[in-house]
C-alpha cells in the first residue's frame, strides 16, 4: 500500500503572510514601460471571447490570452482550468523566447485571483485584465508590487 499526499489548494493555506507566497526571481516590471490606450482595456475581454473556439462548441472552458499594445493578439490558450490556460499561454511564451513579457497584456476569463497575479508578476507581465472581480488577495499583492489599479 502507497500513500501520496495531494493539495488542490490554491497556495495560500499554512502560509503566515502573502510575504510568504509571492514569488521569488520575478521579472522587475519597469516604472514606466508598456504604455496603452485607456480605450483598449474593455475592449480585450471581447477579443478574448472572440477567440475562445473550443468554449463555442463546449461552453465550459477558460481562456487566457496575451494581446500587444495595439490590441492584436499574440497568443491565446484554452482549459479548463484558469490557472491552466495560463499555463499555457505563459509557456507558449517561454518557448517562442519572449519572457519577460513586458510589452503584453495578459487577459483571461475568469476571477483575478492572487495567483493569477503572481503568475502574471513571474512572466513579467505589467497588465492583467480579468472578466471577473479580483479577489482581496490578489489585490493586496498587486497593490504590494505596487501598480494595483482595480
Amino acid at each position: 500500500r502507497r500513500n501520496f499526499y495531494t493539495s488542490s489548494s490554491c497556495g495560500m493555506c499554512g502560509k503566515a503572510s502573502l510575504d510568504a507566497v509571492q514569488a521569488i526571481g520575478c521579472a522587475v516590471l519597469e516604472e514606466d514601460g508598456l504604455r496603452l490606450d485607456g480605450e483598449l482595456i474593455p475592449l480585450l475581454p471581447g477579443r478574448l471571447r472572440e477567440g475562445q473556439g473550443v468554449f463555442d462548441r463546449t461552453g465550459g472552458l477558460h481562456a487566457a490570452a496575451l494581446f500587444d499594445p495595439s490590441g492584436s493578439c499574440a497568443a491565446l490558450r484554452e482549459d479548463v482550468g484558469r490557472h491552466n490556460a495560463v499555463d499555457k499561454v505563459v509557456g507558449h511564451a517561454l518557448l517562442e523566447g519572449e519572457l519577460p513579457a513586458s510589452d503584453r497584456v495578459m487577459v483571461v476569463s475568469g476571477r483575478a485571483s492572487f495567483e493569477l497575479v503572481q503568475k502574471a508578476v513571474a512572466a513579467g507581465v505589467p497588465v492583467l485584465v480579468a472578466v471577473g472581480a479580483p479577489s482581496s488577495l490578489a489585490v493586496d499583492l498587486a497593490t504590494q508590487i505596487g501598480r494595483a489599479h482595480v
